[in-house]
């Protein structure tokens, strides 16, 4: 095919070079270049669609159609050289004009099938802009050729019939192919800017024909021929580029109003023109035509800024998980419930354990259940309320009741978002408002929420987890009394370097938790090994090692305690990743684990024991210093040895409690 390429481009430079006037301003006449160059110029590129057409690389229906309008174009140019020519009188519409005529129906064809093939989806929007572009040319095309036609529709009325529809085909066919390039968003890609031109270069050639016969200026028949077969060779090598599909379209780009408003701005200027140099009617109706549309286009665009003006509203103000309102829907929704007197309740809700959830199945199944769960409570404040999320795993319902019935909708919304299933337990902890009795602004009603349901969930979490926790300790003190007074001194160090770090609500809880069952697993070890003063076996030191994993499968068991399992796991993890079960390294070990080892540390060394002395502090933050980076991460040395340990003093312990009374966890010092 790149050979045939090459011939027909040699071919055709030939052809131009015969049609290059002399010195004297003639054009030599050959038959060989006249007819029979030409033809095969004509019978190549037909060839070359048609050849990509069979080649079956896609839109194969496409090639073969123009493929097709070439060959008939080729034929009938070839029947009108060797054969009509030579007559001394021809009938109008001849058989070379009919097979000519046939390359506009196939063009439209194939130019339709390429379109489907290259655009993944039309807008209307586009629909308009092919229209208003196609009428825009048709005007400028009436106001440049309606004179000759005007000029060749004195004669025969077949003679005035075939000469007239060669303009009026590429008048339509122009005005199609300007359409198409609208419907790929105004980006045609190489393939379509070569046949827009092609087929432009065409009604070009046809538009000097006509002029030529309707006034009688000699052109030269060998100057149109060229832009003929340039013309189709155009066509040609875009069967040949590599077709590419248009990306999706965003109806919103700058491009897809300059260019309508470029061809909206030539209606305006012809039927300006009109007013002071009368054009035809076709002009004038042209124009009429492609301002009309320009109006619809305009309705439509505003229409889809409207839409889109919506969809931003609405998604500014939904939830993307649950679909429901979001914070800002809910302040808007409260003030205008307040504003309207009617009686209210509002309810916050917050899903207990749901970060255990996640962390367990994962974050997606953690956003299918929180979606679930805000169907649930949506249906269940059905009619008269609405549910909005807050974020993270906090939700909350509005609703109008009548007398004192926020009880109701609150039992309904703790219903519903309660869920059970396999190795998981969903429920949640409330508080709730009435108003405008209680609150009357938004923001008052929120806060006042938020303390009533921290409160009850407080008072809930307390119940499970203190006694699995008080459990647990009892068992610790009976098997080693002493271990007691450690664990709650590491406890309490623990909190005030976690809040240094920044940690703080829930999970300063299970950093604290954490703390205080570290050693948990210990109760699996035999006493003879806890205690023995020789070196241990490698045995004993498995056994010892193995205590991590052991206090992790204990606290896991409550599901409650699975978050501070983990951190128990890990807890004697290394910095440079020598620490054991799982040999993690920096900050692959859990942030709250990596606190307890330097607190556990530090209490180790400053604490009496029956088989070494204590260090003092300074010796004590001085091996801190010395395995940070190695044993520690040095962070948080850092931050224990500036701020924690001056802070506790002479207060060698720090005895952590979570009062049900308070907000926020405090630890109470008490004198050794």
């Amino acid at each position: 095919m790149r050979l045939l390429l090459f011939a027909a481009v040699a071919a055709l430079l030939v052809h131009v070079a015969h049609t290059m006037p002399d010195v004297g301003g003639s054009v030599a006449s050959h038959p060989v270049v006249d007819d029979w160059l030409y033809t095969c110029i004509l019978a190549g590129c037909a060839l070359l669609c048609i050849a990509r057409g069979i080649a079956g690389r896609g839109e194969r229906a496409a090639w073969l159609l123009i493929g097709g309008g070439l060959a008939a174009w080729t034929a009938g140019d070839a029947y009108w050289a060797f054969h009509l020519s030579d007559l001394q009188e021809v009938a109008y519409p001849s058989a070379a004009d009919a097979a000519r005529l046939l390359m506009f129906p196939a063009a439209y064809a194939g130019i339709v099938l390429l379109v489907r093939a290259r655009v993944p989806r039309f807008h209307a929007s586009l629909w308009l802009d092919g229209a208003i572009g196609a009428l825009a040319i048709a005007a400028v095309t009436a106001a440049v050729l309606y004179p000759a036609i005007e000029r060749a529709t004195h004669g025969d009325v077949g003679a005035v019939a075939t000469s007239i529809a060669y303009p009026l085909g590429d008048l339509l066919l122009v005005g199609f192919v300007v359409g198409a390039v609208a419907l790929t968003g105004w980006r045609p890609g190489r393939a379509f800017l070569l046949i827009a031109l092609g087929l432009a270069l065409n009604a070009v050639a046809n538009g000097i024909n006509l002029y030529r016969d309707a006034t009688g200026v000699t052109l030269g028949h060998s100057a149109v021929d060229s832009l003929w077969l340039l013309s189709a060779l155009l066509i040609a090598l875009a069967a040949w580029i590599p077709p590419t599909r248009s990306a999706a379209l965003r109806i919103e780009s700058r491009r897809l109003l300059a260019i309508p408003s470029f061809f909206a701005a030539i209606a305006v200027a012809l039927q300006i023109y009109n007013q002071f140099q009368p054009l035809n009617r076709f002009v004038a109706a042209f124009a009429t035509a492609t301002l009309g549309v320009v109006i619809v286009r305009m309705a439509l665009l505003f229409s889809d800024h409207l839409h889109l003006l919506a969809v931003t509203r609405r998604e500014s103000q939904s939830d993307p998980v649950t679909g429901l309102g979001n914070r800002r829907r809910l302040m808007l929704d409260l003030g205008d419930a307040i504003e309207s007197g009617r009686p209210h309740v509002f309810a916050l809700f917050d899903i207990d354990g749901f970060k255990a959830y996640n962390d367990n199945f994962g974050h997606p199944a953690g956003d299918a259940l929180l979606s679930r769960l805000g169907k649930n409570l949506a249906a269940s404040v059905r009619p008269g309320g609405a549910a909005y999320r807050l974020g993270g795993d906090e939700f909350c319902v509005l609703s109008q009741i009548e007398g004192a019935g926020g009880d109701g909708v609150v039992a309904l919304g703790s219903a519903a978002l309660s869920e059970a299933g396999k190795g998981f337990t969903s429920s949640s902890s409330n508080g709730s408002v009435l108003l405008p009795e209680e609150a009357d602004d938004p923001s008052t009603a929120l806060l006042l929420a938020d303390r009533r349901m921290y409160a009850q969930k407080r008072l809930r979490s307390h119940s499970a987890e203190r006694q699995t926790r008080s459990l647990l300790l009892r068992i610790l003190r009976e098997r080693e009394p002493e271990l007691d007074e450690h664990l709650r001194s590491v406890a309490s160090l623990a909190v005030l370097l976690a809040r240094r770090a920044g940690v703080e609500g829930e999970e300063l809880d299970v950093v604290a938790r954490a703390a205080e069952l570290h050693d948990v697993g210990k109760i699996a070890i035999p006493e003879r090994v806890l205690r023995k003063r020789a070196a241990l076996t490698t045995v004993e030191r498995e056994l010892i090692r193995n205590h991590t994993v052991v206090g992790e499968r204990i606290l896991a068991a409550a599901p409650a305690m699975v978050p501070v399992a983990r951190l128990v796991r890990s807890s004697h993890e290394r910095w440079d990743g020598d620490g054991y079960p799982d040999r993690l390294k920096g900050e692959e070990i859990p942030l709250g684990s990596r606190i307890i080892a330097v607190c556990d540390a530090f209490d180790a060394m400053v604490s009496k024991k029956p088989y070494r002395a204590s260090l003092d502090s300074g010796e004590a933050l001085r091996e801190l210093r010395r395995c940070a980076g190695t044993q520690f991460d040095p962070a948080l040395v850092e931050l224990f040895c500036e701020h924690v340990q001056p802070q506790v003093g002479d207060w060698a312990v720090e005895r952590y409690e979570w009062p049900a009374d308070q907000e926020t966890p405090a630890p109470v010092r008490v004198r050794e």
